[in-house]
């Protein structure tokens, strides 16, 4: 989905590039060698400790 505001819509960014959509994860994990949940968890971590 728009990962930033939950929408239901994984791919759909609202025309504004800023939100986060599943081909960004995808994207991130592939650049790390990591799946898509891994990135999704190093985020969520990352947010937690800010």
């Amino acid at each position: 989905m728009c990962l930033s505001c939950g929408c239901g819509e994984p791919d759909e960014d609202h025309g504004n590039s800023a939100n986060i959509t599943a081909q960004d994860l995808q994207s991130a994990a592939q650049a790390a060698d990591i799946s898509p949940q891994e990135v999704a968890e190093n985020i969520q971590a990352g947010v937690g400790t800010g």
